[in-house]
């Protein structure tokens, strides 16, 4: 046993020692940070709350902060409504379904820079696809990125990007459901949407509190997209926690308030995420 634990330890030390150096050292050094008054090199100057009361009397990142949570609604509804949906049909067939499992997921694959710059082209006023078509039609140009309507045209890239990502997550889910289950539901005449509803979903409940969980989570990571396509603009109308805490980290050479919003992303995403798990909790269905 003493011998097995020996193995087991030195197995296990490359990661932890790669966890620890790449993943908990630079969190509490940005935790440390938050409380300074820095640049990141030389200039520091210890506050000690001073950026979290500022974080709080901040409108821009109140702002960030609400947009973030409005793009988490969206992306938690859309991404992984359409995935399930996706994966429902795609589970249907027995013609082409390894085309359309490489079709949905392709976007994944794809940088989000790559998107963003794709989209930013689409979106353009002058000769962006959408306006060459209603010019085409014989429509008037549209302005697509106004403070109306910029974080919608940030948030339709976004679930593009994922949904093939949680559609083989769940089509994988309701593949392992047994034959037998939807054999013995139409003998008891329960067909078409009465079977998605009282056995698919069901039967992969799990997987599916996993999706909302990582889209939630997801979210607030968002920062790329964001940038390339809107830079947070216009007027901040599109400014999330992500590209704010870069634009301030960065860019305003403010780095002690820049990982004060770093904290705030990584405690708003465990909360989150805690908060999610006790409201999805139930009893698993298992077969």
């Amino acid at each position: 046993m003493k011998g097995d634990k020996l193995y087991i330890f030195l197995f296990l030390t490359p990661a932890f020692a790669v966890t620890g150096i790449f993943l908990y050292y630079p969190f509490v050094e940005n935790i440390l940070q938050s409380f300074y008054k820095t640049d990141g090199f030389f200039n520091s100057t210890f506050v000690g709350l001073e950026n979290y009361v500022r974080l709080l009397n901040d409108e821009i990142a109140r702002g960030a902060l609400f947009n973030s949570l409005e793009l988490m609604l969206y992306v938690t509804i859309f991404q992984v409504g359409i995935a399930l949906i996706l994966a429902i049909m795609v589970n249907s067939i027995t013609k082409g379904a390894g085309f359309f499992r490489t079709t949905f997921f392709f976007p994944i694959v794809i940088s989000g820079a790559a998107i963003g710059l794709l989209f930013t082209l689409i979106y353009n006023y002058r000769n962006g696809l959408l306006n060459e078509m209603l010019v085409n039609l014989g429509f008037e140009r549209v302005l697509w990125l106004t403070e109306q309507s910029s974080l919608y045209m940030v948030a339709i890239p976004t679930i593009w990007n994922y949904v093939g990502f949680y559609f083989v997550i769940l089509l994988t889910a309701i593949q392992k459901i047994p034959n037998d289950f939807y054999e013995a539901a139409q003998l008891e005449g329960i067909t078409g949407m009465q079977k998605m509803f009282k056995l698919t979903i069901p039967l992969i409940v799990s997987d599916l509190k996993t999706c909302i969980v990582l889209a939630i989570t997801g979210t607030l990571k968002i920062f790329e997209l964001v940038y390339i396509i809107t830079k947070g603009g216009p007027a901040n109308s599109s400014e999330v926690l992500g590209t704010y805490m870069y634009q301030k980290a960065f860019q305003d050479s403010a780095m002690g308030y820049g990982a004060t919003l770093a904290v705030l992303i990584v405690v708003l995403g465990l909360t989150l995420a805690f908060v999610t798990n006790k409201l999805l909790q139930r009893d698993e269905v298992t077969y």
